[in-house]
């Protein structure tokens, strides 16, 4: 016993001191990813910042030294975000020092030098790709015109989101704010106004092409930045759910011991099918056409009918005992018998069927927190993605024609506010009450019926009068045409 609380003891503290490392360990990974792009800018760079700008290498050669930048741009974001904050949380100062040697105390003495010396180191590596323009990959040399850069003004991202990610560009240019974009005349008088003096301008090339590149990088990041969204969750629901959750419901939640059915309703819905087999059976007796067992069916039958028998303390024939164990026996069961060993039969399956959806009911939950906690985690850690996905969609529902928005938003508002509405929205809440197995509540569904598509009939109509009636209001004319 003794021993165990030693190795435990043992254990503990060595669980102890590396959690009070942790701001150490996080400073130390960081400072080695500087060192990784400082060698990088030293045998291949001559010492200067990662850039192609002297075309020394091919794209394929130069998109392999970006990638591994910004890998280690992030590596060390991501350590230092976590050495700030594991220093919040512990107690760096040892109130034991004073009876350390003196040679561990010269050692403590000099640790904040070296920490100071790293975070130094890392600051500047990372401030030397501070506000990093894109590369230029095209055969027009892209400059800054007038002094500044067209993607400089980029008003999607506050100073905060920048902070969060100095090296990025910005990808989303004036022209992308469209929301903002209001005023006397409409939006497309404006836009073909901008367009002709952009044509007529001399210097409108690099503009040109910087937006082209602009655009092309903010595609790619959206579309990337969904399939994300979509397969993250995804992933972790059903790794969670089959690997680690399941195994612990399965384990806890044993047959003999817990509730075949979670609700009344799956209950209900489980004797009713019983009675509908055992009826079918019934009929299919009645015109003849009985179901047929085989010969192990028919001796396993007897046998259970056997022991039923005796349980219910019926005596059960003289020669039963000796002829079940031989297997010579005849076997010979009546039409009664038969319904009852093939209903006996279909009741184990539903039971075992309702019991093991009971078990993903329970799993499913647990599942989905996991699901909704990496989607959040994706969120916040991609800031700088969230905002080109809104640029993204924005630009893409505005700048759909006329006739195309009119019949977004007339497919939209019928298949969520329409008069067949209530079907979905109904069906919709039974399969997400049976997804985690509850009873579907009536009064519930009817009650969001009855609110909830109006609420969201209102935003619509908010939606359309308040900014779409005036970036489009040739959309809008045509909308309510349409739904006339």
């Amino acid at each position: 016993m003794t021993s165990f609380w030693t190795r435990a003891n043992r254990r503990l503290q060595t669980i102890r001191q590396w959690y009070e490392r942790t701001p150490e360990r996080a400073l130390d990974q960081a400072y080695d990813a500087a060192l990784m792009i400082r060698a990088i800018e030293d045998e291949h760079f001559d010492g200067n910042r990662i850039s192609n700008s002297a075309g020394r290498y091919s794209e394929n050669t130069f998109a392999y030294f970006q990638a591994e930048l910004n890998k280690y741009l992030k590596i060390a974001e991501i350590r230092l975000s976590e050495f700030k904050a594991s220093r919040s949380f512990l107690n760096i100062t040892d109130p034991s020092a004073s009876a350390r040697p003196e040679a561990n105390q010269a050692s403590d003495r000099e640790q904040p030098a070296i920490v100071l010396e790293k975070l130094k180191f890392i600051d500047a590596i990372i401030e030397r790709y501070k506000s990093q323009p894109p590369n230029s990959l095209s055969l027009v040399p892209v400059s800054q015109v007038n002094g500044r850069s067209p993607l400089s003004s980029s008003n999607l991202f506050t100073a905060a989101e920048r902070k969060k990610s100095p090296y990025s560009p910005d990808l989303i240019s004036e022209d992308d704010s469209i929301l903002d974009k209001t005023g006397v005349l409409p939006r497309s008088i404006l836009g073909t106004l901008n367009r002709i003096k952009r044509d007529l301008d001399p210097n409108s090339e690099p503009q040109v092409v910087q937006s082209f590149r602009a655009t092309k990088a903010k595609t790619l990041i959206s579309i990337r930045f969904l399939l994300l969204l979509i397969i993250v969750p995804l992933l972790t629901q059903q790794l969670t759910k089959v690997f680690v959750i399941s195994p612990i419901v399965d384990r806890i939640r044993q047959p003999d011991q817990a509730q075949i059915f979670l609700n009344y309703e799956l209950e209900e819905t489980a004797l009713q099918e019983l009675r509908i087999y055992e009826e079918r059976l019934r009929f299919d007796s009645l015109i003849g056409r009985a179901p047929r067992l085989t010969e192990a069916q028919a001796r396993e039958c007897q046998v259970e009918l056997a022991i039923r028998e005796e349980n219910a303390g019926v005596n059960p024939p003289i020669d039963w005992e000796g002829s079940i164990g031989r297997a010579d026996a005849p076997v010979s069961l009546s039409a009664q018998q038969v319904r009852e060993c093939l209903v006996k039969e279909r009741a184990d399956e539903l039971a075992q069927e309702n019991f093991q959806n009971g078990s993903n009911a329970i799993a499913n939950i647990f599942a989905d927190g996991f699901s909704l906690i990496a989607f959040a985690i994706v969120m916040l850690t991609n800031q700088r993605e969230v905002g080109v996905l809104k640029a993204f969609l924005n630009e893409t529902v505005y700048g759909l024609s006329d006739s195309a928005k009119a019949f977004i938003i007339i497919l939209f508002t019928d298949i969520f506010v329409g008069f067949h509405s209530p079907h979905g929205w109904e069906v919709l809440l039974e399969g997400v009450a049976r997804h985690f197995g509850l009873p579907a509540n009536r009064d519930f569904i009817f009650l969001f019926i009855a609110t909830f598509p109006v609420i969201l009939d209102t935003i619509f109509k908010y939606w359309i009068f308040r900014y779409l009636n005036r970036i489009s209001p040739s959309a809008v004319a045509t909308y309510r045409n349409m739904n006339e």
